[in-house]
């Protein structure tokens, strides 16, 4: 067998090699510099991906060839771990000022929030142009909309990614299905005038998928028969060994978990895992138990899925509040969020015996079916053990198979880039240590390093002819790429200084002086007020205060009595020395806060 795998290795090698020679500019994966690049002979193709190339999320990829523009995806990404306040992020878009009239057409990927989480924010400012999407993709951007504009709709083309076909100005866009964790995923074929582009989206390989039929290897061999220019492909799980689990494997597992259960089963998993929830769904029917459907945006889903058609679900399963609450323990399924330990979703509720009706006995189960977002670990260990002390049964994915990544692991994308046989080749959608994973296993499969471009978020990718050839070029240009953030109603009006701000407060608190003074004179009335939040706890610093207060004095005072109050150089120096003096005392930096009433 080993000689025989040495030749196939070989031949593949020659499939790529064959392809046309490659000039690049700048860098290659390695870091190393290249040749000079030829000039274009004709319009240039302009690939850039404006988020998505140095995080998980706020996916958004443009393609831009003389005055046509498209974008796949408009997604969000969630807050890291010091953006204390933001809810989420989207893309800066400023690059299409001026240029909102090029633009053909969006198209989204699939339905999960990484991907369409930005649509309701940008489409406006875009001039609302058309969003080509599947089906169950469509009703989950229309109902998610419906949230943030009630008067205006979204301009949605339904496609079929098993046969259609669109002309978007000189880009011809060809669909394939893929498999993720959510039905109607979906990859595309580019075709533009110096070659075509594949986006494969979120993909794994699943052969027995729930509810959604299996990825299409037949169509999409078929579209790297024609040859294809260049390969952007999700490399989330680019650093794991192996194949992806089908779901229908994670099925047999919840089955098992199921037919021991003696009390209530509580379950807590993604409101976007719409194949998951089919599943629990099923295994419910089967052993005749009811559902209960906890959580907003897991009612929410559950609700669009079932209107379009995604979920199956028999008359009678699902009840409402005050049914489950007559149930007997033995009878109940809850499906709820909360699998990463949030703080206000489901899980966290009930295990804080905050829940407004739910409770854990003993005997109960309770199925973590997600995998761990790092990050997460310790709350969701927090979250087990106290499951545990309450005397229920835990069971997570490492224990089981009862959860499906959504992502292909490392074979399948070495599968996915023999079919393609790409030319160049551009890793996506994950953080810089999995885009060089994944370019390393691009090299291993006989796509030469100069071809592979690692890139930036906004760093521009080039491709243009040059005679007869095609040339690619990872460029040095850069478009804007900045964090939109997301807080209650504002959007981007949370700056760098003030997460700078919220940082320092939940890192040493603030302590704020209040000194009331003379106008006409600038003389301190009374002595000055301190207040201290996150910093010290007054009563048992009351050295520490009171040092603070005679200097808070001291800076008031050490001044002409001729001379008018200055609020603003008060405040500075109260600012400036108080800061050192609280430094100095406890080597912590607290948010001094002045302020200065003038009467």
């Amino acid at each position: 067998m080993e000689p025989q795998k040495r030749t196939q290795k070989k031949f593949v090698r020659r499939r790529f090699i064959r392809r046309p020679a490659v000039v690049h500019q700048g860098r290659t994966m390695a870091g190393k510099p290249t040749a000079q690049a030829p000039a274009a002979t004709g319009p240039v193709l302009k690939i850039m991906v404006l988020g998505g190339l140095e995080e998980v999320g706020r996916n958004m990829t443009v393609m831009e060839y003389a005055n046509d523009i498209i974008i796949i995806d408009m997604g969000l990404q969630f807050p890291e771990e010091d953006m204390p306040g933001i809810d989420y992020i989207i893309n800066d878009i400023s690059y299409f000022r001026g240029r909102e009239k090029n633009i053909r057409g969006v198209i989204i990927t699939h339905g999960h929030y990484d991907h369409i989480g930005g649509v309701s924010h940008l489409i406006p400012r875009l001039g609302y142009p058309t969003i080509y999407t599947a089906p169950l993709t469509a009703a989950i951007l229309n109902k998610r909309h419906e949230e943030f504009d009630r008067k205006n709709k979204l301009a949605i083309q339904q496609v079929n990614p098993d046969k259609d076909k669109i002309q978007l100005g000189k880009f011809s866009i060809e669909f394939f299905r893929v498999n993720h964790n959510i039905p109607d995923s979906m990859g595309l074929a580019v075709t533009t005038p110096v070659g075509t582009v594949v986006h494969t989206g979120d993909f794994k390989i699943d052969f027995s998928p729930v509810n959604d039929k299996p990825i299409d290897l037949t169509h999409i061999a078929m579209i790297g028969s024609r040859g294809v220019l260049a390969l952007m492909s999700d490399s989330t799980d680019a650093d794991s060994f192996g194949h992806q689990i089908s779901e229908g494997d994670i099925g047999e597992d919840i089955e098992k978990i199921f037919a021991r259960a003696h009390g209530k089963i509580i379950v807590g998993t993604f409101a976007s895992l719409i194949n998951r929830v089919q599943q629990l769904i099923d295994m419910a029917v089967k052993f005749n138990r009811k559902i209960y459907l906890d959580g907003r945006s897991m009612k929410s889903n559950v609700e669009t899925a079932h209107g379009a058609g995604y979920l199956k679900i028999k008359p009678g399963t699902l009840v409402e509040e005050d049914e489950a609450k007559r149930l007997p323990p033995e009878k109940l399924v809850v499906v709820g969020t909360g699998a990463q330990g949030e703080e206000n979703a489901v899980l966290s509720r009930i295990a804080s015996n905050e829940h407004k009706f739910l409770s854990i006995n003993r005997g109960d189960t309770i199925i973590f079916s997600s995998s761990v977002i790092p990050g997460n670990e310790r709350t969701i260990q927090s979250l087990k053990d106290t499951f545990c002390k309450q005397g229920a049964k835990v069971f997570h994915y490492k224990m089981m198979d009862i959860h499906a990544g959504g992502h292909a692991k490392q074979e399948d994308l070495k599968l996915m880039l023999r079919l393609i046989k790409p030319t160049y080749f551009i890793p996506i959608e994950a953080n810089r240590f999995m885009l060089e994973a994944h370019a390393n296993l691009a090299k291993k499969v006989g796509v030469p390093e100069q071809n592979i471009f690692v890139a930036t978020n906004g760093q521009v990718i080039e491709f243009f002819r040059h005679g007869k050839e095609v040339v690619g070029k990872l460029t040095k240009q850069q478009i804007p790429t900045e964090y939109i953030m997301v807080d209650g109603l504002g959007v981007g009006d949370v700056s760098n200084i003030v997460l700078r701000d919220r940082r320092m407060m939940s890192e040493d608190g603030m302590f704020v002086v209040i000194a009331t003074v003379k106008r006409r004179s600038g003389e301190l009335i009374g002595s000055p007020d301190i207040i201290s939040r996150g910093f010290v706890y007054l009563k048992e610093n009351k050295r520490l205060i009171e040092e603070a207060r005679r200097l808070v004095k001291k800076i008031c005072i050490d001044k002409s009595p001729d001379s008018p109050a200055d609020s603003n150089n008060i405040k500075n120096k109260l600012r400036e020395q108080v800061g050192s003096f609280l430094y100095k005392k406890t080597k912590r930096r607290p948010m001094v806060l002045p302020v200065v009433i003038e009467v």
